[in-house]
């Protein structure tokens, strides 16, 4: 061996050798020996130390399956290199701690200096504090995947892609650019920085990429409505790349615009309809890449009484006519109650063209129905010229067909969403978002908005159980840092300022649920679990909506407050009842209120509320992986898995099954391989315990309906609604009408992306749920279809888990 090649390995050991500290039960001597061999392979004579980082880090997450604690080891050995890319120079003890702290100041400057950051960062606040402030430790809370997401997508960077943010100079970077406005910013920074640093709370994606930059688009949703008139459709073009190019996720609301056939009356000719003008949306979406980040990503919603609805069913389908295909775009159905009754009832429904039925798009509930019945009635008369009448079980057996072939149309309902709306007094909700967790009005004058964050419920389990009282103590520091963002974000468009400004709409969100759920040895699949969904989304809707309030008291209330359901004395827990009522059918979810909530009334008829929302829970697909916890609502997706996203492929091992395993010293290579080859299910592992396996199941392995049943007490607090996606473990059509029937006879607001299995691997592990076949396996792609076969295993439309698009909101 050379002398290069020794010092080489030399250097490679030292690396490990730091950071395997903490960790030597399972990085032992021995097995050192074996990382530095496996590394020092990898490299050629006379390998850079940035080479040499790399080889460590390839060498440590290839063992990621073997023992979480690699990707901590792994983690350690990317803070090494980073500190030496950003500081100029490796570092430890004292010495790194200093230089730490300097470099965050000197940063600071030079990004103020290169005009990307705002100059009040430094005009506003007292760097030597904040440095002093900082906790370099807290590093060690990511995991390597969370470091490496953060080092590709977030840590802000100079034009020649120089890295300026060492990961707590992030977390600062970010709490200042939200304390800019605040009477007291040094200590308001210093407050949020600790929420945030904790990762107890984390804002939306737009708010970390631009908190405190020059540019400051903080927030996550656009909702639009879509005029009917050419030159209307075109500004909403223009608004919709505007809006797609400062890191905005879109929820258009195409209903407005008349369908084909219809007739034009200043050229005489007939309409070509929606599909066309979806067609050119969808390659505005793909044009976009939203600040360099990510790509363009939007949702179209149509209502499911448009005479276009069928067409528009098929926009996702990879056959046909692909100028009438939408492959980059997404889309949603917008179903009224009174469709689901006639489904139900074995009904006629009628088809229109919204230019002679105007008032269909801004009615609801009883409303809706006397307009409906009045213009079929008219149609019959012959005074509507365009309109169809089809049976409303082969409309929804169609829409769930191309839902379970193509993972869209998303299916969401409009009676709940409007029902129940605090603004019921400003209009008409039109549409849900890109995520389908906005639940906000829309006009053509107006362009809704929304700040999103959510609070990490497995950071605040303490010994099996959650720390209520700390958790309300971070939601009231998050809601003034959703509060600042109103104020502080750069707007793309003036109807979307105007409308923001007006209603100043956030989206309080939560994440972490099954992790908390595991912490406490709560089953998902069980009946506990829906009571601590329950009564946990109960705690948050409280402090939300009471920090909103005392907002108000210190700030005004919102600007279209007078008149909402909060000025009324209705909290959202009431608006269920009304919902009900409406239906004249039981929605079977406890409401009861195990809270003070008349302190929360008093507060409200007193002072008001400083926000018309307050609550939404996001997908979380990225801030969750920086977080290192399971995304929002959903059940972890498996116990082992490969998951893919923008940054790369990362080895995802569920810690705390391994834990349990080690204790019963079953945690073995057969065990691993075992585990793998069931795709990361234990159902069949005989050794595992029975109270494990109910505790480690899977998405595939929760039945749907239970799933839906948890979002729907939870959503029994929430003033907006829920991205929820569906994990279908069948290819029974039958079925997965009882999924999505049973979500709107329970109140469901909103569903999200249709996950299926694969129906070449179909028969490999067993699932507790007999009417679901028995079958349980994870794929990323469409099953067959169910209406004779279209889609096959090698087909990819169907959004994957991991799919980067999934990260619009968060």
């Amino acid at each position: 061996m050379s002398q290069t090649q020794t010092q080489t390995r030399e250097t490679v050991r030292d690396v490990l050798e730091r950071a395997r500290e903490g960790h030597g039960d399972v990085v032992t001597d021995d097995t050192l020996t074996d990382l530095v061999d496996e590394a020092a392979h990898a490299l050629y004579e006379g390998a850079s130390t940035e080479e040499v980082y790399e080889a460590a880090i390839d060498t440590l997450t290839a063992r990621v399956e073997r023992d979480p604690v690699y990707k901590r080891v792994a983690a350690d050995v990317f803070l090494q290199k980073y500190f030496r890319e950003v500081a100029g120079e490796d570092a430890t003890g004292y010495e790194r701690d200093r230089t730490y702290r300097a470099t965050f100041r000197e940063n600071i400057a030079e990004m103020v200096e290169r005009d990307i950051l705002d100059e009040r960062m430094l005009t506003r606040f007292d760097l030597e504090r904040l440095a002093d402030s900082l906790e370099p430790d807290r590093d060690g809370n990511f995991e390597y995947m969370a470091l490496d997401t953060l080092y590709q997508r977030y840590f802000l960077k100079t034009a020649d892609d120089e890295r300026m943010e060492l990961p707590q100079a992030f977390w600062m970077r970010v709490a200042m650019g939200l304390a800019l406005e605040e009477d007291d910013p040094n200590a308001r920074a210093e407050e949020f920085y600790d929420v945030l640093s904790k990762l107890e709370f984390t804002p939306s994606s737009p708010t970390l990429f631009h908190a405190g930059t020059t540019h400051p688009q903080l927030s996550s949703c656009y909702l639009t409505t879509v005029p009917d008139d050419l030159e209307g459709i075109f500004d909403a073009y223009k608004e919709h790349a505007t809006l797609s190019k400062w890191s905005g996720g879109l929820g258009n609301d195409w209903t407005n615009v008349r369908a084909a056939g219809a007739r034009i009356s200043s050229t005489g000719v007939e309409s070509t309809g929606t599909v066309p003008f979806l067609r050119i949306s969808n390659d505005v979406t793909g044009a976009i890449n939203r600040s360099g980040k990510r790509r363009g990503a939007a949702a179209a919603y149509l209502a499911a009484w448009h005479a276009d609805y069928p067409d528009f069913l098929d926009l996702k389908r990879n056959t046909g006519d692909e100028r009438r295909r939408t492959p980059d775009m997404n889309t949603a159905a917008w179903v009224p109650d009174l469709f689901m009754e006639r489904v139900q009832e074995d009904e006629e429904w009628t088809l229109f063209s919204p230019d002679e039925v105007p008032e269909l798009h801004e009615t609801y509930g009883e409303e809706f129905r006397e307009r409906y019945e009045a213009y079929e009635e008219a149609a019959r008369e012959g005074e509507i010229d365009e309109y169809e009448v089809v049976d409303a079980a082969d409309l929804w057996r169609k829409t769930l067909t191309r839902l379970f072939e193509t993972g869209h149309p998303w299916i969401t309902f409009k009676d709940p969403c409007n029902v129940r709306s605090p603004q019921d007094h400003a209009g008409t909700i039109h549409s849900s978002n890109l995520c389908t967790e906005i639940t906000l009005n829309t006009s053509e004058e107006e362009t809704a908005v929304c700040n999103l964050g959510s609070v990490n419920y497995e950071t605040h389990v303490e010994n099996a159980e959650l720390d209520r009282e700390r958790l309300g103590d971070t939601i009231e520091t998050a809601m003034r840092m959703l509060d600042n963002v109103v104020d502080l974000c750069f707007y793309p468009t003036e109807k979307a300022e105007r409308s923001n400004m007006r209603h100043r709409p956030i989206g309080l969100g939560t994440m972490g649920f099954h992790a908390a759920l595991m912490e406490c040895g709560i089953p998902m699949n069980s009946s506990e679990a829906i009571e601590k969904a329950n009564r946990w989304q109960e705690l948050v809707s409280y402090h939300a909506i009471l920090e909103s309030s005392r907002l108000a008291k210190e700030r005004g209330t919102y600007d279209s407050y007078e008149g909402s359901k909060w000025d009324r004395g209705v909290l959202p827990q009431d608006t269920v009842d009304r919902l009900e009522e409406t239906r004249g059918r039981e929605i079977p979810t406890d409401r009861e209120e195990t809270l003070d909530w008349f302190v929360v009334r008093e507060h409200v008829d007193e002072h008001g509320m400083r926000n018309s929302n307050t609550m939404a829970i996001a997908p979380t697909a990225t801030i969750s992986t920086i977080n290192g916890t399971t995304p929002s609502i959903e059940p972890i997706y498996s116990n082992l898995y490969v998951k893919s996203n923008m940054s790369g492929d990362f080895t995802v091992v569920n810690d705390r099954l391994v834990e349990d395993l080690k204790e019963l010293d079953l945690w073995t290579e057969e065990t691993r391989d075992r585990i793998k080859f069931h795709d990361g299910s234990i159902q069949e592992l005989e050794a595992v315990p029975e109270d494990l396996k109910e505790l480690y199941r899977g998405a595939f392995e929760i039945d749907p309906r239970h799933q839906l049943d948890l979002t729907a007490h939870r959503g029994t607090w929430i003033d907006q609604s829920v991205s929820h996606n569906v994990f279908f473990p069948s290819t029974d059509g039958s079925l997965l009408d009882d999924v999505y029937t049973r979500a709107w006879e329970m109140g469901v607001k909103t569903t999200y992306y249709l996950r299926t299995l694969g129906a070449s691997q179909i028969e490999k592990s067993t699932l507790d749920m007999d009417e679901y076949g028995k079958t349980q396996h994870r794929d990323d792609d469409a099953t067959a279809a169910t209406d004779g076969g279209e889609r096959t295993d090698d087909d990819t439309e169907l959004c994957a888990v991991e799919d980067p698009t999934c990260d619009a909101c968060q």
